[in-house]
């Protein structure tokens, strides 16, 4: 069960990927920085973590505190959190 859920670009090199993978029967979220070879395929590196799904509760309540101090010290936009929202969020 490995299964691409996002994707965007760290740079020109690199991208960030979130995927639900599984190892050794346990279902995991994997957030992991994936390198583009010689070849141009995408290549998995060390840097990254994974979490057993269950956790996933966690790491969004840890998400929002991060969101609301980075809005607190205007490290980022109300708009630009606008922006980053999936076409079919923004419509409801």
């Amino acid at each position: 069960m490995d299964e691409l859920i996002a994707q965007f670009e760290k740079n020109a090199t690199e991208v960030v990927r979130v995927s639900l993978t599984e190892y050794r029967g346990h279902k995991l979220l994997d957030i992991r920085v994936y390198y583009s070879d010689d070849e141009g395929q995408y290549r998995p590196t060390r840097k990254g973590v994974s979490l057993a799904v269950g956790l996933y509760p966690e790491l969004k309540k840890a998400l929002l505190s991060l969101e609301k101090a980075l809005l607190a010290r205007k490290l980022l936009t109300p708009e630009a959190l606008e922006e980053a929202l999936p076409v079919d969020a923004a419509e409801e």
